[in-house]
């Protein structure tokens, strides 16, 4: 006789997490297997049904003998298809762990694996070859199942090929030279287009359905497989139902959980039928040999699904437009260094009779000396370098790129998600995330649909988390703000002993021990470094902050985590990398005063710039951060995955890699995290940060970008094809909140850079002298020259007048000393004041700033609206296939109204039939 059914009451708990160790030692000699028929929630399993027990037994996984087929993607019968690969240890084999944890595992995985059975998946379990201990269970999906979750997931699929023309390229009369560009067609073939619609199990015959093992890919069924996991139950104690594989995972019931490769990836598999699609990508994508080629977006899109196409294709197309940018920004770095040894103020600075004889004054209290300006000869050559007209082009060039970079993306974006079938991916199409599926145990009124629906916390519980994310955030962000000043007050400190050792020579020999090691350069390397080690600290301990806040607040779907997630960590990143940037162009140097009377943090006196400004710390700055970044990244992502798998191949014993079976060979690869993605994207996010935000003063930036991105591009396809395990496919409609956050980087960086070019280059204050004060009434001068600007650029102080605690100790009988400011000389009336010339840079730098900024962002507000963000063709497509679907639709209905009455007709006539037969035989009778 049949256990009673259980429903689910409005009390029970479900839950992914573990309770505590204590709590399951207690409670294991109470709990055993449940006895009872289970029925589970329809929003959570689609295909449920009650979990049948026979004697006491839960049903078993199958287990089959390894059948010498490494390449073979099948179970051991060769028909049904292998759609995810479960992997655990044997309990029965293992030495150290305590009797009572196994057994709870072992309890957990048997009724996970009837759980599965039961939703109609089917499993067989083979023992591996390297090592005994382990089990891999393989995971197929009957067509019933597939055709279930298809409609579950809204999965498009094709109903009718495309026929509409394709518009031929206007560059096709150079395809005899970029055809050798693109991947080998005859490796990678074009597949056929089609007009695609929502998958729908009682329409299946609209669809185009030509083999059913071939009808849904690879990426689909391992989606779909996935969704399933995510939601099989494990466990019921009382009111309490936990489900889900990654608890699993966690708790160590299973070692891994992943879909398979369908080949190696240098290796063409044996098997028959199979489309060797890894081998492709890497010998036309990944290969070394392949990196000008260009990526074959849609084998990506099919191998690895949506998620990581858009983001290989957001990379490549930010790579292809840095091109441009590229190229300009080096034009400028050499028109630069072309004129750096003509500029009249460096060679005034380098020139014996002028900046040989410009004693300056010291730039920290009592043991620094007075310097000679032309000790900065090299620095204010460098300079000339980035401190040009050409800089000012390239500024107003850049903030103009970024608008074409976000536009012309939009509309390729529109191209891809017509192609791949993202267009209507809407917010009600994905699915709850199981996490946000266990905490619902409130009700609520949907304000939408009106009906009843059940969610994790109340109004004010959210409010409550949400206040502690932000609260937490604003914290950390504090932190960093901490740690700048930490790096700041270094600066002061170092500077100062710097200043000591560097110019403690007598009057005669001024210049300092090192022609290239200024005390200010000295200070800028080390304090740049430091300062990049502090960010790569701040960032590992941000991350696991950042994740718990995201788990915390319990985002709905996994976009709206992810896109939570973004907004935190770039959050802390922006601040994290660029607030030294922001430091030393916009603070450093601004609040010093004059010598006399100098402005002090804490005990230290506040540092200054350069006599040609801070521009060059600048750069150095974004040199060591973006070379650095670079170098750690590549360290990261490349270098520790390949090692570990070398390490890993090293240390295993047993037969050659030829007889070991496909998801053996992968479960040896390293897992690919959940948030392996989110750092891709962080990672150029922050790159893109650095070419827009502070390009004026680093036209190499978008040089190095380039060169970086072409290396990055490859190393990423190269670690994810040969490194990792096939990453779990996932759907994606654009890049999802960098959109955003991309946006508001361009919006920044116009008003970033005007204002280094106004405050921290010293390109206005050059350009008044030469249009106002060279000439008549400031100036001796009869025609419009930069001779003289470096005298008038300083101004006079007499050493009689420092105070007594930052008199140097040496006067060396030096009356007067020149320090960087415009300032009235000693002696004036408004002796220390400031002059006319200081405000007349003032007004040119905010008129700058206010010309610039309207112009570019008048530009930017042209081209937003004149550039559609839809092409015109893929318009026209997707109102054709709306209306194709729509009449697909419309006939079928017609077809099945037709046949039910139809069907009717025949029943009501057959009735009348049966009716008159009947009375002919009670007449008879």
């Amino acid at each position: 006789m049949e256990a009673p059914t259980r429903k689910m009451s409005e009390n029970d708990i479900l839950e992914m997490e573990s309770v505590s160790d204590a709590d399951e030692l207690d409670a294991d000699a109470r709990l055993e297997m449940v006895d009872e028929e289970v029925v589970y929630p329809e929003e959570f399993l689609p295909t449920y049904n009650s979990l049948k027990i026979k004697d006491g037994q839960l049903p078993k996984t199958q287990l089959a003998e390894f059948n010498n087929c490494p390449d073979s993607l099948f179970f051991n019968d060769g028909v049904r298809r292998i759609d995810f690969i479960l992997v655990y240890e044997d309990e029965d084999k293992k030495e150290f762990d305590k009797k009572h944890v196994s057994q709870r595992r072992k309890r957990r995985r048997e009724f996970f694996e009837a759980s599965l059975m039961n939703m109609g998946l089917e499993l067989e379990a083979t023992k591996a070859v390297q090592d005994d201990k382990l089990m891999f269970v393989k995971v197929h999906m009957p067509w019933d199942v597939l055709c279930t979750y298809a409609e579950v997931l809204h999965i498009k699929l094709p109903i009718q090929p495309n026929d509409l023309s394709t518009r031929s390229s206007p560059w096709r009369f150079l395809s005899c030279i970029t055809k050798h560009f693109y991947p080998d067609e005859k490796l990678i073939r074009k597949e056929a287009e089609y007009f695609t619609a929502p998958f729908e199990k009682s329409r299946l015959g609209l669809f185009c359905i030509k083999e059913r093992d071939l009808f849904f890919t690879p990426s689909m069924r391992s989606r779909m497989a996935s969704y399933i996991l995510s939601r099989a139950p494990y466990e019921i104690r009382g009111n309490v139902k936990k489900f889900g594989i990654t608890k699993l995972l966690d708790g160590g019931v299973y070692r891994a959980a992943y879909p398979l490769h369908d080949c190696r990836f240098n290796v063409r598999s044996k098997e028959d039928n199979c489309p060797n699609e890894r081998f492709l990508l890497y010998q036309e994508w990944a290969h070394p040999k392949s990196f000008y080629k260009i990526q074959p977006l849609d084998l990506i899109r099919k191998y690895y699904g949506e998620k990581i196409g858009i983001y290989f294709a957001w990379l490549g197309f930010y790579t292809y437009m840095l091109f441009l940018a590229a190229v300009v920004g080096v034009c400028c770095f050499i028109y630069g260094y072309k004129t750096q040894e003509t500029s009249t103020w460096s060679k005034e600075v380098c020139d014996p009779e002028i900046g040989g004889q410009i004693v300056m004054c010291p730039q920290c209290d009592k043991f620094c000396n007075f310097w000679r300006l032309n000790s900065t000869c090299e620095a204010s050559k460098n300079l000339c370098i980035f401190d040009n007209f050409g800089t000012l082009v390239f500024a107003v060039f850049m903030s103009v790129w970024v608008t074409l970079f976000l536009e012309f993306w939009k509309r390729y974006q529109a191209e891809l998600e017509y192609e791949w079938d993202t267009v209507e991916f809407l917010e009600q199409e994905e699915p709850p995330r199981p996490e946000y599926e266990a905490k619902c145990v409130h009700e609520r009124k949907n304000p939408i649909t009106g009906v009843k629906e059940k969610v994790p916390f109340t109004a004010c519980g959210r409010c409550i988390r949400v206040s502690i994310g932000i609260g937490t955030v604003l914290f950390w962000i504090l932190l960093i703000v901490a740690s700048i000043v930490a790096v700041m007050v270094y600066r002061l400190a170092v500077f100062f002993a710097f200043s000591t050792r560097l110019r403690q020579q007598d009057l005669k020999t001024l210049e300092p021990l090192k022609e290239y090691v200024t005390p200010q350069m000295a200070t800028s390397v080390t304090a740049s470094l430091i300062n990049f080690v502090i960010i790569m600290i701040l960032n590992t301990l941000y991350e696991r902050v950042a994740i718990w806040i995201t788990n915390f607040e319990l985002p709905r779907t996994k976009t709206d985590y992810e896109n939570s997630l973004t907004l935190k960590m770039f959050l802390f990143q922006f601040v994290n990398y660029y607030s030294s940037c922001f430091y030393i162009a916009f603070a450093k140097g601004k609040a010093v005063s004059y010598p006399g009377n100098p402005v002090y943090i804490g005990r230290y006196r506040n540092e200054e710039c350069d006599p040609g400004g801070c521009l060059i710390e600048l750069t150095t700055q974004l040199a060591i951060i973006m070379g650095g970044k670079a170098i750690w990244n590549n360290i990261q992502e490349v270098l520790l995955p390949w090692a570990k798998n070398m390490f890993f191949r090293h240390c295993q014993r047993g037969d050659a890699e030829s007889t070991i079976p496909r998801w053996e060979q992968d479960y040896h690869l390293q897992p690919f995290s959940s948030l392996g993605l989110f750092y891709e994207y962080l990672e150029m996010v922050i790159q893109f940060g650095f070419v827009t935000l502070f390009v004026a003063s680093f036209p190499l930036a978008p040089a190095l970008a380039l060169v970086n991105n072409l290396f990055e591009i490859r190393v990423d396809a190269w670690k994810i094809v040969t490194q990792f395990r096939r990453i779990e496919p996932e759907k994606a409609q654009d890049i999802g909140a960098w959109q955003p956050i991309l946006q508001g980087i361009t919006i920044l960086a116009v008003a970033t850079n005007a204002m280094i070019i106004a405050f921290t280059s010293d390109m206005i204050p050059r350009l008044v002298y030469y249009w106002s004060f060279s000439v008549y009434p400031y100036g001796d001068h009869t025609d419009h020259t930069m001779q003289g600007y470096i005298n008038s650029s300083l101004s006079v102080f007499n050493t009689s007048d420092f105070t007594e605690d930052s008199k140097p100790e040496g006067l060396y009988n030096i009356t007067t000393c020149r320090y960087r400011d415009f300032r009235f000389p000693p002696g004036h009336p408004k002796q220390y004041e400031h002059n006319m010339y200081y405000w007349h840079v003032i007004a040119a730098k905010l008129a700058f700033i206010i010309v610039l900024e309207h112009i570019v962002y008048l530009t930017k507000f042209v081209l937003a609206n004149i550039i559609p963000d839809v092409p015109y063709a893929v318009k026209e497509q997707i109102k054709r296939e709306k209306y194709l679907t729509q009449v697909i639709l419309h006939e079928t209905n017609l077809k099945l109204v037709t046949r039910r009455l139809k069907e009717n007709e025949e029943e009501a006539a057959k009735d009348t039939e049966d009716d008159n037969s009947q009375k002919d035989l009670d007449l008879d009778f």
